[in-house]
């Protein structure tokens, strides 16, 4: 198996772009390629498991740091109040809430279509059909994410080992995909396959 794009064996597409090349305008293409192929197109799904697992945590933390700055501020708040301005605190929770679905939706739904974290480790967001992520879509993953989660268990998250494109519930059931961005995949094919 060889990563080069035009000189696949077997590839029935040959010479076509990497999806994220494509022009906008042409459909033709875009409608003759099956969407995001682990096995036409490898590089795009190689190694990003566990990559995927890093930018969740750095996400994390890029959520968790506002949250600790406002949590601080009413503290110190309500000390110079008096323990009147620790009243806030309720709206901690929505805050949080908000600022989370704000965060997904503006990164994922962004020209990167990838959370900061994402972008660290050179992945993206992708429909099932290859077309970038928007903001609505990029909130609602995140809520069918801790939903789905905080549901069915993080057992949830192990049906990733059951298909080729290594997506998660909340990915299947919303027809997104993440893959490697378009640098990594470069880099990919021009390395070659990993032993």
């Amino acid at each position: 198996m060889t990563y080069a794009n035009s000189d696949r064996p077997g590839d029935p597409y040959p010479g076509e772009p990497y999806p994220g090349e494509r022009p906008a305008g042409d459909r033709s293409a875009a409608d003759r390629r099956p969407p995001l192929d682990p096995f036409l197109e490898p590089e795009l799904f190689e190694g990003v498991l566990p990559r995927r697992v890093i930018a969740f945590m750095i996400d994390v933390v890029v959520l968790f740091v506002p949250v600790v700055a406002f949590t601080i501020f009413v503290f110190l708040f309500g000390i110079v109040t008096l323990g009147l301005g620790w009243a806030l605190y309720w709206l901690l929770g929505p805050a949080t809430v908000v600022w989370a679905l704000v965060y997904y939706g503006m990164t994922l739904g962004g020209p990167e279509s990838a959370t900061l974290g994402m972008r660290m480790v050179d992945l993206e967001m992708r429909t099932s059909y290859g077309s970038p992520s928007y903001f609505v879509l990029g909130a609602v993953h995140a809520v069918v994410f801790w939903v789905s989660v905080s549901a069915l268990s993080p057992l949830v998250l192990l049906v990733c080992f059951f298909n080729h494109r290594r997506r998660l519930l909340h990915d299947i059931l919303l027809g997104t995909v993440v893959i490697n961005n378009e640098q990594r995949a470069r880099r990919l094919r021009a390395v070659g396959p990993a032993l």
